[in-house]
């Protein structure tokens, strides 16, 4: 099987290396969640003690979060235990999904890639901090305020570990909204006058995907797409830059031919030409080929010779055309007497036999 399209440098890895090869990246994945979860795990009480601070803050006084399953006292931490694992984990598992794709990456495609790990995983844990240091306080102070009279605020630990860890990943994702952005104006799938041209719709997007990954209330959906708004802003920005710096490189490594000034020379009396300074051309004349041309050469008389060959032809092709004209008519001619001959031959015939 051919190398060519494999990056430069590396060779083909068979099916059987790519399994090892994937094989060893997951063993390495589950071995670093698996570690951090038993770091975890004695600690998952004071963990979700910490975690559900934004919320028991409001609570009224003398009541506190329930548990409804019977065995919610122990799977609740524990699964908090394991999810932060992974999150934790996250780095480490990029950074195992970059090195399994690596060997058929360019140099270019690898140098791309680590700035864009480094931003990601720190994005994805400021949108986890901004969601508890920022929103957490904002929606859980509205939603207890907005209980109704004689109604006691009793949230389920259970219920409200998936809305802590829903609301840990939308934010996450949603801080990676530049890397998204500058990925699709580096790739060529955009540029970003059509992104700012499409700001508007954005803007309405961003709204949209705060109203379906929040709970249903203002203040979280405002304080989820505004961010988003301002992110994306800045990977249009960072993405401009780039592209404004790779096409000023681009022109620095490949420069064009000076051939914008030339040495203006000035005649003497005495035949002498005198170098001045330098001017710019008001044309500027393609002379790559200029030693390959006859100066001695009479131009008008080459074209004259081509313009009487041209008419000699044309006439050649006419007479030839005429000739064989004339030779269809005679054919057709002859052929139109043969059959006039016969149609008489079986006239003839025809009466011949009605005199019989």
């Amino acid at each position: 099987m051919s190398n060519s399209a494999l990056p430069p440098n590396d060779s083909e890895m068979t099916l059987v290396q790519h399994l090892l090869d994937l094989k060893a990246t997951l063993t390495r994945s589950i071995l670093a969640i698996i570690v951090l979860f038993i770091c975890l795990f004695p600690f998952a009480n004071e963990i979700y003690n910490y975690i559900s601070e934004p919320l028991t803050r409001y609570l009224p006084a003398g009541t506190s979060m329930i548990a409804t399953a019977v065995a919610s006292p122990f799977l609740t931490p524990f699964k908090l235990s394991f999810v932060l694992a992974i999150y934790l984990a996250m780095p480490f598992l990029l950074y195992q999904i970059w090195r399994f794709i690596a060997p058929a990456l360019y140099k270019h495609e690898k140098q791309l890639v680590a700035p864009i790990l480094f931003f990601s995983s720190f994005l994805f844990y400021a949108g986890g901090l901004f969601a508890y240091y920022v929103v957490f306080p904002l929606v859980f102070g509205f939603l207890s305020q907005a209980a109704p009279d004689g109604v006691t605020i009793a949230t389920d630990i259970t219920l409200y570990l998936d809305f802590v860890i829903k609301m840990f990943f939308a934010f996450g994702m949603a801080f990676e909204v530049p890397i998204v952005t500058v990925l699709l104006i580096l790739t060529g799938m955009t540029t970003p006058e059509k992104l700012s041209h499409s700001r508007p719709y954005i803007v309405v997007g961003a709204f949209v995907i705060g109203m379906l990954l929040t709970p249903p209330d203002i203040i979280s959906q405002t304080l989820l797409a505004v961010p988003m708004w301002l992110l994306f802003e800045i990977g249009l920005l960072v993405g401009a830059y780039v592209i404004k710096r790779r096409k000023q490189s681009a022109s620095d490594d490949d420069p064009e031919p000076d051939d914008s000034t030339t040495v203006k020379q000035n005649t003497t009396d005495n035949g002498q030409v005198d170098s001045g300074e330098f001017v710019e051309p008001k044309y500027q004349y393609d002379n790559r080929y200029a030693d390959q041309v006859d100066d001695d050469l009479d131009w008008d008389a080459e074209f004259d010779n081509i313009e009487s060959e041209m008419s000699t032809l044309d006439k050649q092709y006419k007479k030839d055309q005429e000739t064989k004209k004339d030779k269809q008519n005679r054919q057709a001619s002859e052929k139109g007497e043969i059959n006039d001959d016969k149609k008489s031959d079986s006239t003839e015939t025809v009466s011949d036999k009605k005199t019989d």
